[in-house]
């Protein structure tokens, strides 16, 4: 009874670390898979998970950093994120970095092409 007792709490936690994932991530989040084992009673308990995480670039720099942070919420969603949790996340702020540098890279080649009169109110 203990041990079943165990594998209920086991499973409790899993499934609920897998759907604050899955809820996190909306669009982005596939459907979770559970690894289970088979307690005494016959019955299947999931002892591990994983919810599939889309990690794509947007059509924009700041879709992209939109969806980097989307990533990254699902990632760091449960309460106890894993070190894969961690990595995912990390690699989203990895990319979310690249693409506000691309931003701004955007925005200086604009400002370039395109500058602004100054006036020096002080001459």
């Amino acid at each position: 009874m203990q041990e079943i007792s165990k594998l209920q709490s086991i499973d409790s936690k899993v499934r609920a670390h897998e759907m604050a994932h899955q809820a996190a991530g909306g669009g982005l989040a596939g459907a979770p898979t559970y690894s289970t084992v088979k307690g005494p009673d016959g019955k299947e308990y999931a002892v591990a998970g994983e919810v599939p995480i889309k990690i794509q670039k947007g059509k924009t720099p700041e879709e992209t950093i939109k969806l980097m942070n989307q990533v990254k919420a699902a990632a760091l969603a449960p309460a106890d994120p894993s070190p894969q949790d961690l990595k995912v996340a990390q690699t989203a702020d990895m990319i979310a970095a690249k693409a506000m540098q691309e931003m701004n890279n955007n925005s200086n080649d604009q400002n370039s092409r395109n500058p602004k009169m100054k006036i020096d109110l002080y001459a």
